[in-house]
């Protein structure tokens, strides 16, 4: 099995993005372990109209593939009142064959968001991020509190996945702890892909 792990977000404004990139810096920061990283694309009102086959910026949009291949995966999206964008729900409601196949059983799983205010839905947009991949099948991993910034942040940062408080105009920049915890993340949920793949 491939090494990667899919690291797959919506991101509106591009503060999800940010972490996401964040996320994958710590997943390669564990030795033999390399971050795959991908995004939904928007949805629409008409929904006839295909997508481009690329984004015009950021990462390539997911693929089947991708879900198959990874030996984990970090799952992020901005929070809308108080659950995940749409765009990555309608794309988990799509992965009904990947659930028949048991194409993620067993595999490690994190979560991460964003949102524009400290109380906006961060522990919520979560925790609804879980329960699609508990039904998967994945194995869920926070953060524990012997990370110190999990105590220390006086922004984002949660024991249920790393999250970023971007403020109601969108300007604020990700904080020094914000970022600790999005690499802490990625490098536990990497360091856990790898010691199941030894097991296995």
């Amino acid at each position: 099995m491939s090494p990667d792990i899919l690291v797959l977000y919506y991101s509106r404004y591009g503060h999800t993005a940010q972490l996401a990139r964040l996320i994958a810096r710590g997943i390669e920061e564990v030795p033999g372990m390399h971050a795959r990283l991908r995004q939904v694309p928007p949805v629409a009102p008409v929904t006839e109209v295909a997508q481009p086959p690329e984004p015009d910026d950021g990462a390539p949009y997911v693929t089947r593939a991708d879900l198959a291949d990874c030996t984990g995966l970090a799952l992020g999206s901005p929070t809308r009142f108080g659950n995940m964008a749409a765009p990555l729900k309608y794309f988990l409601d799509s992965t009904g064959a990947e659930w028949a196949s048991g194409a993620l059983v067993g595999k490690p799983a994190a979560v991460f968001t964003s949102t524009s205010t400290m109380h906006g839905g961060q522990e919520s947009t979560l925790l609804t991020m879980a329960l699609p991949l508990l039904h998967h099948g994945m194995l869920l991993l926070g953060l524990p509190f012997t990370e110190a910034a999990l105590s220390a942040t006086q922004s984002g940062g949660t024991p249920y996945g790393a999250s970023h408080v971007a403020g109601a105009t969108g300007d604020n920049p990700i904080s020094d702890h914000e970022r600790e915890l999005a690499r802490a993340l990625g490098r536990r949920l990497a360091d856990t892909a790898r010691k199941l793949a030894a097991g296995a």
